[in-house]
């Protein structure tokens, strides 16, 4: 009996049980929905965050000082002072990798304009820190290096800060704050960011010359911080290894002494978040895979109790010449066919699914064309596996027997 043939007749035995074909149907559709659903918010929610931290300066290094003990007991990294100003400016005329280096110090308090004030951080900075962390001025100026050499009392600041000091809309620009009884000249406002994957506002944010927060605020002579850019993201490992030289040279080192400063990357960062993410993806995938498995064994099921149905049919059609194989393709037949119809459907509601959730959720989703290929070629496996057996028990079975079975 060629193909065609038991295609037809596959397709009418399936027809005949339209609904049961359904519920077994169900199994596979729920299954291959959810892979592609879970697969498409794993992969939307690591594009996110690598796209964030893309923004942020893919290439950053962030160096902080570390491992400061005094009468054996470690201290607060706001209280270290183990890197100054001159192991800024050793990094800026040393460091062949880098391309852009800034100081940090800050201060939080509360930002007063008239009756309004709002709690803030204010960070002492340098001009390649807007370089480094991919900030931009909206409008007004930055800052100039004299500004910085004068210690001159301007800033600039984020959108949100600017919305809860001026909340009737007006220019900020040129206007005079409070931050701790000192008075600062807003010079320019900055390019709104928004909220970042871990809930922090990037518009939160006063910035103001490095000198001016360390002389003027703090009344220290050492650094909080430095942070830095390699020139590519590929060199960011060799400019971490150089920033360590040139830092133990400064602080006299020796061999077995450990680091008194700490650095990290956005690479290093990007890394665990990525590991992290593709962990809760396979994991959501594993579990939506389940459904697969169970629809798996629908299949299996509902084509034994098809196999008892029909046994007479089956004998009879042994009797008239038709052979084990003929009666094993037909039932496979049936089985992949209630598989990939599934299938067919699970895929469609799958991408409609990471639409909704996109679009009523505001989740990131990212449908990968393998999470569909996959799903698919997976439900088509599962059809052939689990409607293998059945389909072989009828094709052994016994015309006689089968004729006389009741």
């Amino acid at each position: 009996m060629n193909f065609t043939n038991l295609f037809k007749i596959a397709l009418r035995a399936l027809g005949n049980n339209k609904f049961r074909g359904f519920l077994t149907m169900l199994g596979i559709i729920i299954g291959v929905a959810s892979v592609i659903t879970m697969l498409a918010i794993g992969q939307g929610s690591k594009k996110s965050i690598q796209s964030e931290i893309s923004e942020m300066g893919s290439n950053m290094i962030m160096i902080h000082p570390g491992n400061m003990e005094r009468g054996g007991v470690r201290q607060e990294a706001s209280s270290m002072q183990t890197l100054k100003l001159t192991d800024y400016q050793s990094i800026v005329n040393k460091a062949s990798y880098i391309s852009a280096c800034s100081p940090s110090v800050n201060s939080s308090g509360q930002f007063i304009y008239g009756a309004n004030n709002f709690p803030s951080t204010m960070n002492g900075i340098s001009e390649d820190y807007m370089e480094i962390r991919k900030i931009s001025v909206k409008d007004g100026e930055m800052f100039t290096e004299q500004d910085i050499l004068s210690s001159a009392k301007v800033c600039l600041v984020g959108k949100t800060v600017t919305d809860n000091l001026f909340p009737d809309g007006e220019n900020p620009i040129g206007k005079v704050i409070r931050f701790n009884k000192i008075p600062f000249k807003i010079i320019g406002t900055l390019v709104p960011k928004g909220y970042n994957s871990m809930g922090q506002d990037q518009d939160n944010l006063v910035l103001a010359p490095y000198t001016t927060v360390q002389k003027r605020v703090l009344a220290i002579t050492y650094i909080q911080s430095i942070y830095a850019s390699a020139i590519t993201e590929a060199m960011t490992e060799k400019a971490t290894e150089e920033i360590t030289e040139i830092l133990r040279s400064n602080h006299k080192l020796k061999e077995t002494d450990e680091d008194d400063f700490s650095i990290r990357s956005q690479e290093e960062l990007s890394s665990m978040l990525t590991s992290t993410t593709d962990m809760m993806t396979i994991l959501l995938a594993c579990i939506a895979g389940i459904s697969l498995l169970v629809g798996g064994i629908g299949i299996m099921n509902i084509m034994y109790v098809s196999v008892t149905e029909r046994t007479r049919e089956i004998g009879l059609r042994m009797s008239v010449g038709a052979r084990g194989i003929d009666i094993l393709s037909q039932f496979l037949i049936e089985a992949i066919l209630i598989s990939i119809t599934g299938g067919l459907i699970g895929v469609v509601i799958g991408i409609g699914s990471s639409f909704f959730v996109n679009a009523v959720l505001s989740w990131p989703v990212y449908i990968q064309p393998y999470s569909v290929i996959l799903s698919f070629a997976v439900c088509t496996i599962t059809g052939i596996f689990f409607g293998w057996y059945p389909a072989k028990k009828a094709s052994e079975l016994d015309p006689i027997d089968a004729i006389r079975y009741e």
